[in-house]
């Protein structure tokens, strides 16, 4: 039987930045950006969602000058993932 899969992980560019996440303590928009190759306002929204939904937590502060935006893994956004992984592997134990 087929696991359900979170419609919210189920998107290329979120699943790619939950991805980043879970390897690394936090990670900085600049840097996420660079390695999803998102645009910045894509990216923004994207985010956004994660967070709304308990997934990632953001914190905004400034490194000098410049504003800086960290993101982090939650404990709610691991498990996500951890269960998309889950679901997937239900798929794919049924190819060949």
């Amino acid at each position: 039987m087929f696991k359900e899969l979170d419609p919210l992980l189920h998107s290329e560019l979120r699943l790619a930045v939950m991805s980043i996440l879970i390897s690394v303590e936090e990670a900085d928009f600049v840097f996420i950006k660079e390695q999803t190759k998102a645009t910045s306002g894509n990216l923004s929204v994207q985010i956004d969602k994660l967070s709304k939904a308990g997934y990632i937590e953001i914190t905004k502060t400034f490194k000098g000058k410049m504003p800086q935006t960290l993101c982090r893994l939650t404990p709610i956004g691991r498990q996500a993932l951890e269960n998309y992984i889950e679901a997937l592997k239900s798929y794919i134990g049924n190819i060949g």
